[in-house]
């Protein structure tokens, strides 16, 4: 018989397993416990369909496709040329200095958080949905290391504010705080690029040019440890996005989105010794393996994995 996960008992919709803790119950068939935990799994970003109207995406599609035609008088031009500017110069002085203050602030939450003794530095782990089998992904980590957080997300219809909003989340649930040290992303991609979302394809060039992208990164490097003395760790699973030189340039191109929090991106192969080490960092290697082999496969017999 199939087992899977029981929810946590805060969030009854929710699949996230309560401190990475595992508990099973059983299913009369395969198929039914595969149709039972489909139907109770819910993904981060995957209820934003359903409260998207129409008429918020076209007036979204609007917004963004059209700006305003009103023509300006070229001596009016210079003027209000010269005044962005000086707005532009004095806000970006303020932006920098309350970001300051902010990064100060949050390193001293940091360091309260991480000054008891039982503390350990937590991983949090993205996963696409898009990855194959990716649902029985939380079965195979590592049960001797509470610090691994799994976060599985709605490839089609989640946003980047969702999957940082999430991250958010467990970090408070995991310790109140407490900032991210290793993280691993396990998506879809291939050499020069990351498949991240539904129509959201990372490359170095689309990095440094799209706004909610540029934005995403940024972020996260908000809630990367400012204490670590050691640079924060982004292994990269599900493709080899180093394959070539637009991977390494986009790498470069995160690195410095990310500033100034020190990030060290790793992508090796799985069967490298380097990829035998990532993945015993987060994962059982045995179920890994098992599971592996099974990725593809159209049997639905994992109870091995359970």
């Amino acid at each position: 018989m199939l087992l899977f996960s029981v929810f946590a008992e805060e969030h009854p919709n929710s699949w996230f397993p309560k401190e990475n803790m595992f508990s099973f119950q059983t299913a009369t068939t395969t198929m039914q416990a595969i149709s039972n935990f489909r139907k109770q799994l819910r993904m981060v970003g995957s209820r934003r369909v359903k409260v998207q109207t129409y008429a918020d995406r076209r007036a979204r599609s609007f917004s963004r496709s059209w700006s305003d035609p009103t023509p300006v008088k070229p001596e009016s031009l210079h003027d209000s040329r010269d005044s962005g500017e000086l707005q532009t110069s004095t806000g970006t002085l303020d932006e920098g200095l309350d970001e300051y203050a902010d990064w100060e602030e949050e390193r001293e939450l940091e360091r309260v958080s991480c000054e008891e003794e039982d503390f350990m530095p937590p991983k949090i782990m993205l996963i696409s949905s898009k990855v194959p089998k990716a649902e029985y992904v939380p079965n195979i980590i590592r049960r001797d290391d509470p610090s691994i957080i799994p976060i599985l997300y709605d490839h089609e219809h989640a946003t980047f504010d969702d999957i940082l909003e999430e991250i958010e989340k467990k970090l408070t649930a995991y310790r109140k705080g407490c900032k991210i040290w290793s993280m691993l992303i396990f998506c879809q991609g291939g050499p020069g690029h990351l498949y991240l979302l539904k129509n959201k394809v990372a490359t170095f060039a689309k990095v440094e040019k799209e706004e909610d992208m540029i934005q995403f990164w940024r972020r996260l490097s908000r809630l990367m440890s400012k204490l670590n003395p050691k640079p924060n760790l982004v292994h990269i699973m599900g493709c080899y996005v180093l394959g070539s030189a637009n991977g390494e340039k986009l790498i470069q191109t995160l690195k410095r989105l990310m500033r100034p929090a020190v990030v060290d991106f790793k992508s090796p192969l799985e069967l490298s010794a380097e990829g035998k080490e990532m993945i015993e960092m987060y994962f059982d290697f045995r179920l890994f393996r098992l599971w592996k082999s099974r990725q593809h496969s159209k049997l639905l017999d994992y109870e091995d994995l359970l």
